[in-house]
């Protein structure tokens, strides 16, 4: 079974940066995408952005140009950098893997495949 450990969150003011990380254990992550959502006070998880394991990535527009998606394939690390940070950025940020190259809407994956998620908070 997939395990997924996040860490990096913190409380930054809006502006200052944040770098996450998500470490993947309990299966063969090649040929497969990771990514990351967010969950917002109120609101599901969101999906924000992906990598795929040839290093393509995709981003919400929110975040394009302010954050960056890596991964190390052969650590089965993802990690998020995030620059330029806003009060609107707050949230509970998870990673997970995807179906193959797809990263499917959230609701898509059971309940208990969530790592514990990382906090960020944003304040003005």
């Amino acid at each position: 079974q997939v395990q997924l450990v996040e860490s990096g969150g913190g409380l930054v003011q809006a502006g200052r940066s944040l770098s996450l990380s998500c470490v993947a254990s309990g299966s063969d992550f090649s040929g497969r995408a990771m990514g990351w959502y967010r969950r917002a006070p109120g609101n599901e998880r969101r999906w924000v952005a992906s990598i795929r394991s040839g290093g393509e990535t995709t981003y919400i527009p929110s975040v394009k140009g302010r954050f960056t998606i890596s991964r190390d394939n052969a650590k089965n690390i993802v990690y998020l950098t995030m620059n330029s940070l806003k009060p609107d950025d707050t949230g509970i940020y998870y990673c997970n893997v995807g179906v193959g190259e797809v990263m499917p809407h959230s609701s898509w994956y059971d309940e208990d495949t969530w790592g514990q998620g990382t906090q960020v908070t944003v304040f003005s």
